[in-house]
């Protein structure tokens, strides 16, 4: 890749938990001639003042913070041709390429240009009109803890009954290792184009996830009279759908740009993480 000539920063939302690393790839930034470019919240919460440059500028996206940082910078450069790259100063740290201790050494070879970037599958969901990415995954939950909803669904229009359960996940290769994995889903390797569909505690004993290719679309029907159900983008709750309304989920045309050292290779995190 070619060398960085100006990144943008966003950092773990406690300005503690960052601040002492933001001053190293300062100096760094500097002794490299590197442009650094602050959102506004982030100039905010650092005391940088307000101009710092247009962030469709930036070569490379550098986060500082743990995969819910990280999953905010892609959804935010979603579009926009501005790979992410991340320094994790979370607890898992699955999106991002080096842990804070390796952060000089790191980011110097990334402002060299030596990096690689992962192009992964988005998804798009769709009720009522409305519609909205969803980098990790889209959730359709029970909107009431403790009850189950009755969801029905099909896959490229072909009907596959209804279920009661908590809920239903469909999540990206990204998202797969998050909410999909803890609740029993299939781990989608990175260089897959495709969704995992997971029950959420389904009560049944015949519920399976399932690995569904692009072109397949996965349709949700809430068959509950009496419970709405919750859409969740990301975690962020997008919609509720009331009884008999459904909604569209499909892999997108967007791909989020994952930049990386070129030994942090999928298997290398997945076995640093789950399997150490």
């Amino acid at each position: 890749m070619a060398e960085v000539r100006r990144a943008a920063v966003i950092t773990h939302g406690k300005r503690e938990t960052t601040g002492a690393a933001l001053e190293q790839l300062q100096a760094l930034a500097e002794e490299r001639g590197v442009e650094l470019i602050y959102p506004e919240e982030e100039a905010e919460k650092h005391g940088l003042g307000s101009d710092h440059g247009d962030l469709a500028d930036a070569d490379l996206a550098v986060v500082l913070g743990g995969d819910g940082t990280m999953l905010r910078a892609l959804r935010r450069f979603l579009g926009t041709g501005v790979p992410v790259i991340g320094v994790n100063f979370g607890r898992v740290g699955f999106l991002t390429s080096f842990e804070g201790s390796s952060l000089e050494a790191g980011l110097a070879r990334v402002f060299g240009g030596d990096y690689r970037v992962f192009e992964l599958p988005v998804l798009d969901g769709e009720a009522a009109g409305e519609r909205w990415p969803a980098v990790n995954d889209v959730v359709v939950a029970s909107s009431e803890l403790g009850r189950m909803v009755e969801l029905g669904w099909a896959i490229g229009g072909e009907d596959l009954g209804s279920l009661p359960c908590d809920g239903l996940i469909c999540a990206t290769p990204s998202g797969s290792t998050a909410y999909n994995l803890s609740n029993g889903g299939p781990v989608l390797v990175w260089g897959l184009d495709a969704m995992a569909v997971t029950f959420i505690a389904p009560h049944s004993l015949h519920a399976r996830p399932l690995v569904v290719p692009r072109g397949r679309e996965l349709t949700v029907v809430n068959r509950s009279e009496d419970l709405v159900a919750a859409v969740l983008a990301d975690g962020h709750h997008v919609h509720e759908l009331e009884a008999q309304e459904q909604v569209a989920v499909r892999l997108g045309e967007a791909r989020s740009l994952l930049a990386s050292l070129p030994e942090s290779t999928f298997v290398s995190r997945y076995r640093r993480v789950f399997a150490s």
